[in-house]
């Protein structure tokens, strides 16, 4: 059983696989582990699967990786000793599963929806050894985290998966837009979709990110 900082479920890769990887989930504001794990069924074999659960608690069954408020035009302001944390323990649960796995970051991936792909953003930009690719579903860039960003070289040979609804009504689509203008000048190799929908993950985008995620483990450069 593995021990780590946050809490999580875990569902392991297959035991024929050669060469696992993990993929590391994290929900949106006001859930919890069990949300995308319910995705697990769907994520290749080779993938050992963790989902792991926000530190600050709102209410049962409800969490989040920082606070925040919308001021009135519109602007969010968080809580960023909060995500400052969030972020230095998930960086200690990703180093500590893989360590624990044996599983090279060559082939770690870290993904989330909404809060949670914000996280996975921030931690490809600031702490890219720690894995392979980021995938990021219906999320934005925090802009104080731009000044924290590791250099430019270290991000060169990483992935990001990058993909919104274009009804999103919770997260709009401009904030997608502007992760890829961001990531534009950088060397990540960026996949970037839009979907019909709003702020949830349908079906045809999970099955794209799925098929994107067995190509990133197919791929013959794949320690």
């Amino acid at each position: 059983m593995l021990n780590l900082p946050l809490t999580f479920l875990q569902r392991p890769a297959s035991a024929t696989t050669p060469r696992p990887w993990l993929l590391v989930l994290m929900h949106g504001v006001g859930s919890n582990e069990q949300d995308l794990f319910s995705l697990a069924p769907q994520i290749p074999e080779r993938f050992h699967v963790l989902s792991l659960r926000a530190p600050f608690r709102m209410g049962p069954g409800s969490h989040a990786w920082f606070d925040f408020s919308i001021e009135p035009g519109g602007e969010r302001s968080i809580n960023e000793t909060q995500e400052a944390e969030s972020r230095a323990l998930i960086a200690r649960t990703i180093e500590s599963a893989a360590e624990q796995l044996g599983i090279p970051p060559e082939r770690v991936v870290v993904g989330g929806f909404s809060q949670g792909g914000i996280m996975a953003l921030s931690l490809l930009l600031t702490q890219p050894a720690l894995m392979q690719a980021a995938m990021v579903w219906h999320s934005r860039l925090l802009p104080q985290v731009i000044p924290l960003a590791a250099p430019a070289d270290a991000l060169r040979g990483k992935q990001l998966w990058l993909s919104h609804g274009v009804h999103d009504n919770v997260i709009p689509l401009a904030n997608a837009l502007a992760i890829a203008h961001h990531m534009a000048p950088l060397p990540v190799t960026v996949t970037y979709r839009e979907f019909p929908g709003a702020h949830e993950i349908r079906p045809a985008e999970l099955t794209a990110t799925v098929t994107w995620l067995d190509s990133l483990a197919s791929t013959p450069t794949a320690f």
